[in-house]
């Protein structure tokens, strides 16, 4: 399934997408979700985004420009604890794709169709404290802070939102 807004497209993770995202893992942009990596461990986060599909039935799409078919992020949920509600997740992979509305166009798209997708009512987002920027998006597209929130043992010190479906 492909979801399409004005800009963009959002597609499933591909093999084509691995250049970029390797670039993306190697660089500063990467620190907020315990980057930069290696290009071994991009490699293995990108199969990981791809095979989170066959595992739970949704998952990431990575983020498209429909002008020219770059990618230049990644938007969507996963789901590490069954036990638990998805989590929602972005991030752009170029500081060029910054500033312009992209995280929060395909943000919207995602969240249009996530009820459907993922089967749950709400999504949690867990966000590093000084990411101040997802914070920021976190609160735009509809997202309550959760203060009460227990963090996971992989993000002990994340701000946790919830996103109602």
């Amino acid at each position: 399934m492909t979801l399409e807004t004005d800009r963009l497209l959002l597609v499933k993770p591909q093999a084509d997408h691995l250049a970029a995202y390797r670039h993306y893992c190697a660089s500063d942009r990467s620190q907020f979700v315990g980057g930069p990596f290696d290009a071994m461990k991009a490699f293995d986060k990108l199969c990981s985004m791809a095979g989170h599909w066959t595992l739970r039935g949704f998952g990431r799409y990575v983020i498209t420009l429909k002008t020219n078919g770059q990618p230049i992020g990644h938007v969507g949920a996963l789901q590490i604890d069954d036990m638990g509600p998805p989590e929602m997740t972005w991030t752009l992979w170029h500081d060029d794709a910054e500033g312009q509305g992209h995280a929060f166009e395909a943000a919207q798209a995602y969240l249009a169709h996530a009820a459907d997708a993922t089967g749950a009512d709400h999504l949690l987002i867990r966000i590093e404290p000084d990411n101040i920027r997802s914070q920021k998006l976190a609160s735009r597209i509809g997202a309550q802070r959760d203060d009460t929130a227990i963090p996971p043992h992989w993000m002990p010190d994340a701000v946790t939102y919830t996103v109602r479906l």
